[in-house]
């Protein structure tokens, strides 16, 4: 193989489409726009949303509600998830890291109790709702708050 017969892969490479240069191009006088009308213009075609000068649907509509924008996204994990974990102690959110559980940290880790617990853990996460406080408790564990 040299150098002069390296080619580009087949339909990797596009022709350009040259409008506005003649009669013989396929594309002279009008490029390809037709006559008059205002998307012959130039800047003629509207954005998204444009209802012919009416008033746009997502302005006639009312505002609806606020983004908070200091709300803490924590990471989840339910007690089901929690007994995977039997064999290492105590269980922090780098530990759910490694085991795959969680993705990301996020603003933290939650643990809610959706599931049942049977082994005695130490659980060390950042929030935890009132029922895996009780269950983990009542599997003789401990919940430690970050």
């Amino acid at each position: 193989m040299r150098l002069e017969e390296l080619k580009p892969n087949i339909g990797s490479k596009k022709k350009v489409k040259r409008v506005g240069r003649g009669p013989g191009s396929g594309n002279g006088k009008t490029a390809g726009k037709g006559h008059k009308g205002q998307k012959a213009r130039s800047g003629g075609v509207k954005g998204p949303g444009f209802e012919g000068g009416q008033m746009p649907l997502q302005r006639r509509l009312p505002k609806r509600g606020f983004t908070n924008i200091f709300r803490k996204e924590y990471s989840v994990v339910n007690l089901a998830d929690l007994e995977k974990m039997a064999g290492s102690d105590p269980v922090t959110p780098e530990a759910l890291m490694q085991k795959g559980l969680i993705k990301d940290l996020k603003n933290g880790v939650k643990v809610l109790g959706t599931g049942e617990l049977t082994t005695k853990l130490t659980v060390r996460a950042h929030k935890f709702s009132k029922s895996a406080l009780d269950k983990i408790q009542a599997a003789g564990g401990k919940a430690e708050v970050i």
